[in-house]
């Protein structure tokens, strides 16, 4: 029950807790307690709501960094990206396979104050050895919502 309620809310967790209840074959009053449960037991962690922000007027912007460290003798990567994660611009921060160790995400900021945050709070932390940082010029989906219709016309009709 647990993995379909999560499934269920993880793509849309304003569902009703009727229709919810439905989906997942069990009665309403269930679903009320295993999801207050699963918010105690630290599993739900958060609900989001998905914005297409390119339709509102705003110049902020996602910055991807790709973060290379030295992992701690004995604390790894975990002492790292606590004093990554503790900054209050950091929307996400991820341990990756590849050339880097770290993906960093800072969510809704401008493209000076992203440049600002790798440069004087990110690079110069010890045991930091490089960033790269990318910046998401259009989302056309976002955790598995469509946010940019690509069939609709994005040219102006012209008429004679």
């Amino acid at each position: 029950m647990r993995q379909k309620i999560l499934k269920l809310i993880e793509r849309n967790s304003r569902i009703d807790m009727k229709e919810l209840a439905e989906k997942a074959g069990v009665n309403e009053a269930a679903v009320v307690n295993e999801l207050a449960a699963m918010e105690s037991e630290g599993i739900i962690c958060g609900y989001h709501t998905i914005i297409d922000w390119d339709k509102v007027e705003n110049d902020e912007v996602t910055a991807l960094i790709e973060v290379r460290v030295t992992p701690q003798k004995e604390r790894g990567f975990d002492r790292l990206a606590k004093m990554i994660y503790q900054f209050p611009e950091v929307d996400s921060c991820s341990l990756i396979s590849g050339s880097f160790d770290f993906l960093v995400i800072l969510n809704r900021s401008s493209l000076r104050e992203a440049a600002t945050f790798v440069n004087e709070q990110l690079a110069v932390m010890d045991g930091v050895i490089s960033t790269a940082t990318h910046f998401v010029l259009k989302k056309y989906k976002d955790h598995g919502t469509i946010v940019h219709d690509r069939d609709r016309e994005e040219r102006m009709p012209v008429t004679l």
